[in-house]
């Protein structure tokens, strides 16, 4: 590898949002998601973005995985980003953490609850997954991205 070569970090950072700048963090835009040399970076929520931001070591990730959720007829669908974990991992922080199995069954039944406690929902953020497979490919091999559909459960 060149010297001059740098691996293919992926990142996507939140849109402005009032609450960024009535809360004087208005110094650089939060960052959504990141894949890196060292791991999988999930960013809390903007109002919560400290408490509730994740980072994982390749060393405990299995996938990277993109699902949806489809809560009402009509509604628009909601797409997740997160990652299938190794047995054991810790716990992470997130606005999903406090949820128990009975309530990410219900609320998406063809997502592993592990997956859905490591996910995050892509709102305020885009995702190009084109980059994405790139960078887990470059940075991660062995980790491939999974997509699950309803209907098809994560494993």
């Amino acid at each position: 590898m060149p010297a001059n070569h740098h691996p293919p970090v992926y990142e996507a950072r939140y849109t402005w949002t009032p609450f960024q700048l009535l809360s004087g963090v208005w110094t650089g835009r939060l960052v959504a998601f990141r894949v890196d040399e060292r791991g999988v970076t999930l960013g809390g929520a903007p109002a919560k973005y400290k408490s509730q931001t994740a980072f994982v070591p390749w060393q405990d990730i299995e996938a990277v995985v993109l699902w949806q959720q489809h809560l009402t007829v009509g509604a628009p669908t909601m797409h997740y980003v997160g990652v299938r974990r190794r047995p054991g991992a810790p716990p992470l922080p997130g606005q999903n953490s406090s949820l128990d199995r009975q309530q990410t069954s219900r609320l998406a039944g063809h997502v592993d609850h592990e997956v859905f406690l490591a996910s995050r929902h892509i709102n305020l953020w885009s995702l190009d997954r084109a980059r994405l497979t790139e960078a887990v490919g470059a940075l991660a091999p062995g980790v491939p991205v999974e997509e699950v559909a309803e209907g098809q459960v994560s494993s």
